[in-house]
């Protein structure tokens, strides 16, 4: 998932010391915004929102599409939203590891090998209804999208860190500007494979637009630089178990666990929570399309405000109401004197997107800012590392929610099982509140004052700039946020 991104600057000619670095990771300013993209950050820019917008719409098809063709093999919501779970589940221990270990891998290895992954594994769950009986039906299932989910975890790490390391003025905007681009797609996916489906069933949709995702992987191997950084062994102190021992940080991944966990519930459960209106597969996804609609909307417009004029636990704070109403309405909660419709329906999964977004946007930028203030070196490593514990926070949530709201869900109903994620999102809001009330910390020691070594050279596909920009924060840049 990416976010939209404002004007970053040139890469400086001349390195910067890390204290003055991180003050301006810290707090952008209007000056940096106003500097003119590089075309390799452009060409980065457009990369990576291409890449996000097929990703998502291949995996915004599970949502609509496979709960019923679980169903129609036997398999309860229990079962398969267990294997929405297992997904994240993945994630969740993958994407450490890759934050630990690319930096000696290289983004742009881990960025492609997993497109190229998930895509496969995106046409190969087309073909999964084959199988009749249930048993082979669930393990087939399992299989791919635990695949897919290391495949997905290797672009999602490897993306965050590029977008840290080439947008360090600009990281919450660039961030929600592809996000945006993850929203629309998630908006166009269940459309699409909404129309697909009525037209060649099950099948058609994963391997068609499968195969889109997979064409836009071969177009990433001829555009992003390749980057490999030498760290020295006195800079590796920055790992996950430091990182979360940082109180910022510990929140931001509670906050994205929380965000996701919500994301996940509806995942799995808004369909079955529709089938009572016998909704056409194009209207059914039309409901789907509402949430990520409003998050591709307002995603940037939360960027600009943590990156510009509010702190980000404060747009935490508001997210977490927002998502805990959205949530009391979709049920509607056993606490309301509603009945479900589907005005009430969409107007709660609006109110979700909003929250969503916030709570998404600030949870990346905060644990970023965090990181360097606290003194982690200002290295393709750390970075890494932070995006690895973000995405791993996010896929624990995803991985929370579609399970414990499947349980929920066969033993109390929906309005019941929605309790979970309101009493869940109202401990956040205390929290940041709490947080927000405590003085400022102490800023401890920096991890390491040792210069960054000299990195290989790769340049984008454009020649002019081989001789300007070496690929990522090699010395000689301004290595600020990557």
């Amino acid at each position: 998932m990416a976010v939209s991104g404002e004007r970053p600057h040139l890469f400086a000619c001349v390195a910067m010391p890390a204290g003055v670095a991180a003050n301006r990771i810290m707090e952008p300013g209007p000056a940096a915004s106003a500097r003119p993209m590089t075309r390799r950050q452009w060409v980065t820019l457009l990369t990576f929102g291409l890449v996000d917008f097929w990703s998502a719409v291949c995996l915004s098809l599970q949502a609509p599409l496979f709960p019923s063709e679980a169903a129609k093999k036997g398999a309860t919501a229990s079962e398969y939203g267990l294997i929405f779970g297992t997904f994240e589940l993945t994630k969740f221990i993958v994407c450490p590891l890759l934050g630990r270990y690319l930096h000696k891998i290289g983004p742009k290895v881990v960025f492609n090998g997993g497109i190229f992954i998930t895509s496969s594994c995106a046409i190969a769950y087309g073909i999964l209804d084959v199988f009749s009986d249930t048993a082979p039906f669930l393990v087939s299932c399992f299989v791919v999208r635990t695949i897919e989910a290391c495949g997905y975890a290797s672009f999602l790490t490897a993306s965050f860190t590029i977008i840290a390391k080439e947008f360090p003025d600009n990281v919450a905007t660039t961030f929600a500007s592809l996000e945006t681009f993850f929203g629309v797609g998630l908006i166009v996916g269940p459309m699409v494979g909404g129309a697909l489906y009525q037209v060649g069933g099950y099948t058609l949709p994963f391997v068609t637009l499968g195969s889109i995702l997979f064409g836009t992987a071969l177009l990433t191997l001829f555009v992003l630089p390749n980057h490999k950084e030498q760290i020295d062994v006195g800079e590796r102190k920055g790992g996950i178990r430091r990182a979360l021992a940082v109180p910022d940080i510990a929140m931001a991944a509670f906050s994205i666990t929380c965000a996701s966990c919500s994301n996940g519930f509806i995942v799995v459960l808004l369909e079955p929570h529709l089938r009572p209106f016998g909704l056409s597969p194009v209207l059914l996804g039309l409901m789907f399309v509402i949430t990520g609609a409003v998050y591709a909307t307002c995603a940037p417009l939360w960027g600009w405000l943590c990156d510009r004029h509010v702190r980000p636990k404060q747009a935490t704070a508001a997210g977490a109401l927002l998502v805990a109403a959205g949530f009391s309405l979709l049920g509607p909660a056993p606490f309301l004197p509603l009945q479900p419709s589907l005005g009430v329906i969409a107007a709660a999964l609006a109110l979700h997107g909003v929250g969503f977004g916030a709570e998404v946007v600030a949870a990346f930028l905060d644990a970023h800012r965090a990181a360097i203030r606290s003194g982690f070196p200002d290295t393709v490593e750390t970075y890494g590392t932070i995006s690895g514990l973000w995405a791993s926070m996010f896929a624990l949530g995803a991985f929370v929610g579609p399970c414990l709201a499947g349980l929920l869900y066969d033993h109390f109903g929906f309005g019941y099982a929605s309790l979970m994620i309101i009493v869940v999102h109202m401990v956040l809001f205390v929290a940041v509140m709490v947080f927000l009330c405590l003085p400022d910390r102490a800023i401890p020691e920096p991890v390491s004052s040792a210069p960054p070594l000299p990195d290989e050279k790769s340049p984008l596909i454009y020649s002019d700039l081989c001789d300007r920009h070496d690929a990522y924060g090699v010395q000689g840049t301004d290595n600020r946020l990557w």
